[in-house]
């Protein structure tokens, strides 16, 4: 129970005693992820009672489980209560927003939201049968994680359930539709489904995968299935690998030395040095992304052909009862463990290689009560509902586009590798996918939602209705967070109005986060983006530049002419209550940027001229631009104030983006 607030603690005891005879809330949400939490905190503070119930001891999820390098895309997506968890990591270092952090720092966040919330959490308490009255859930039993038996069960009633757990076990138990695996392309139309032989994360080098060397008949080494390669396309029940976003340290007074661990066979690491021997590494940082986070910790990823995903290891994870997935999970960190203690130890890697190593370890002042290792297996893809709509590579890149919109999606169509088999006599990777370059684009609130036939009052955000690669651009932390509060938002709706959550207005659902984002009453921010006409107004001819990667929505200007002509651009905020104001120009990280780019603001009585240099813009993380605060400014209510961008006197080019007006409490 470390890490629970004392007010939670007591009323917990109060809830839970005696408690077979059961317990009844208005929503009850299942999974204390990312996405969990900030449902959660949003359906408290809609003035609906809560319960979060956790299988772990940990809220956060992955956020909180070592991503720290979190996966952007487009910083246009990540809005409400989930912009405002990246405002809170950012004061927390000192900055505006920030996209990298500590594990500690994003789990004291998560639970700064329930304490504020005063959200009731039951802790270690996992799912165990689910009780339904026609299409309405009407109530879930669930068991002590550490001891799962009858006497800890407990019985939670509830009027709308949302599951926000990464594996979907109660949309799965509530009787919802779903898939597991990859869709063969011919069923949605797409391209990048199915089975995929790709070069992202691949041995570009002939890799023997015999154990003696050119005889097949000594059978395969460790890690590399007997399964066929099927055609492009097909689909299969295989999903992409799973691993763990490790923090390491190289701080000596803050490490603790990564020591042999549990079931240690160093027959595992055999690609590793046969990678090496035809591709010698120039480092061991090669085997992986390595990732800077603050206070010289890191977020490691997988990287390269062989590398933390434990490819084709977890394909009954989505199915397994809990004792087949402590299993999967412990092999899980079995290996990583020992990939890095067979990095640092033995003799057949080279000694450069070692020493930087045992550099590393783990950093006392993480996971403290967890033997200083994460307490989240990044389950990158389980069960997916297959909803009232699903999302498809279509939606992903633009041919279809949804009006039911309660989130927006930004990340490229990403799938990890499925398996490692053998492919012409050699080592290949299966199943990986990085497919980028378009827009953001909309998510459907009918992906959350169950067929009408079959459920009625849950709701899921996490394991929402995509296909295998739409569910790749879609699955990530920040994007998450959006759906929850969406979420959170439509339960409440559907409880007041006494509806299905299949008949909630979902107009009503874009206006109450458009009017209160942080669910709080607060005054909202306003943004005005460069394509908005009814706020921008645009003197010379300026460049439209389609680089969602490193703007900030679907597209900015540039104008590259030096100064040649004037050209402005305006941004007239409709400011609806009157006070002060922190202004904020983003800037997208241009190659040849001028030196400064000149911006003015008029307060509808004063003008103040603002320099904004080249190296203001300082761009950290998965994103390639960044806000620049401009100063802040009492500004009246209507259009009066505006803040303009130009070109005068630059010597470079010069980009015109979205402005942000923040209300200065």
């Amino acid at each position: 129970m470390r890490g629970i607030c004392l007010w939670c603690t007591v009323a917990l005891l109060v809830l839970f005693t005696g408690c077979k005879r059961g317990v009844e809330v208005d929503i009850c949400i299942y999974g204390g992820t990312s996405a969990g939490v900030i449902a959660a905190y949003t359906a408290s503070m809609e003035g609906k009672k809560v319960l979060l119930i956790e299988p772990g001891t940990h809220l956060g999820g992955m956020t909180s489980g070592g991503l720290g390098y979190t996966d952007i895309g487009n910083k246009f997506v990540v809005t409400g209560l989930a912009r405002d968890f990246y405002r809170r990591v950012g004061a927390h270092y000192g900055q505006f927003e920030q996209w990298v952090f500590e594990p500690s720092v994003a789990e004291q966040i998560f639970r700064e939201y329930i304490d504020r919330g005063r959200v009731e959490v039951l802790y270690s308490y996992r799912l165990h049968d689910v009780e339904k009255e026609g299409r309405h859930i009407s109530q879930i039993v669930v068991e002590n994680s550490a001891n799962p038996s009858p006497e800890t069960y407990r019985k939670i009633r509830a009027k709308v359930f949302i599951d926000c757990s990464y594996e979907g076990d109660l949309m799965a138990k509530a009787g919802a539709s779903y898939a597991i695996g990859r869709e063969d392309n011919s069923v949605y139309g797409e391209t990048y489904n199915g089975v995929q032989l790709m070069k992202g994360h691949q041995f570009w080098d002939p890799i023997d995968p015999y154990i003696v060397p050119g005889d097949s008949t000594s059978g395969l080494i460790w890690g590399v299935s007997d399964h066929v390669l099927n055609p492009t396309g097909s689909g299969d029940k295989k999903i992409q690998a799973y691993n763990f976003r490790v923090c390491l340290t190289d701080n000596p007074e803050n490490m603790i030395p990564i020591t042999r661990p549990d079931n240690y066979d160093s027959t595992r690491y055999e690609l590793v040095l046969r990678l090496h021997a035809v591709s010698p590494r120039k480092s061991v940082y090669d085997y992986f992304i390595w990732s800077r986070m603050p206070n010289a910790k890191t977020d490691i990823n997988n990287g390269g052909g062989i590398s933390t995903d434990m490819i084709g290891m977890n394909w009954d994870y989505p199915e397994a009862d809990y004792a087949r997935r402590a299993e999967i999970w412990k092999a899980h960190e079995d290996y990583t463990k020992g990939l890095f203690y067979f990095l640092g130890h033995d003799e057949r890697v080279p000694r450069f290689m070692r020493d930087e190593m045992l550099k590393w370890g783990y950093p006392k002042d993480e996971y403290v009560d967890n033997d200083h290792w994460t307490h989240q297996l990044y389950v990158r893809e389980a069960r997916r509902l297959i909803g009232e709509l699903v999302m498809t590579e279509h939606h992903c890149v633009g041919r279809e586009v949804v009006d039911d919109v309660i989130g927006w999606a930004a990340y490229t169509m990403d799938s990890h590798n499925c398996d490692r088999l053998v492919v012409d006599g050699v080592v290949k990777n299966e199943g990986n996918v990085e497919i980028g370059g378009f827009p953001p684009y909309p998510i459907s609130y009918r992906a959350l939602v169950p067929k009408r036939q079959e459920v009625a009052n849950l709701l899921v955000p996490v394991c929402l209705s995509a296909s295998h690669i739409a569910y790749g651009s879609i699955r990530m932390e920040p994007v998450f967070m959006v759906l929850g509060q969406s979420a959170a938002v439509a339960a409440s709706l559907s409880i007041d109005e006494g509806i299905d959550v299949q008949d909630v207005d979902v107009a009503r659902v874009q206006e109450i986060l458009r009017t209160d984002p942080l669910a709080d009453g607060s005054t909202p921010e306003i943004l005005v983006d460069n394509d908005d006409t009814t706020a921008v107004e645009i003197q010379g001819d300026w460049t439209l530049a389609q680089d969602t990667y490193r703007g900030y929505g679907l597209n900015f200007y540039v104008d590259s002419s030096k100064g040649d002509t004037l050209k402005t651009i305006k941004y007239l905020p409709d400011i609806q209550t009157a006070g002060a104001y922190k202004i904020y120009v983003f800037f997208p990280q241009l190659e040849g940027a001028s030196t400064h780019t000149p911006v003015t603001i008029f307060t509808g009585a004063d003008t103040a001229q603002v320099q904004v240099h080249k190296d203001d813009i300082k761009v950290v993380g998965q994103t390639g631009g960044e806000w620049v605060c401009v100063g802040e400014y009492n500004l009246p209510c209507g259009r009066e104030a505006y803040v303009e961008i130009s070109n005068q006197g630059a010597d470079n080019a010069v980009a015109a983006d979205a402005v942000l007006f923040l209300p200065i409490p």
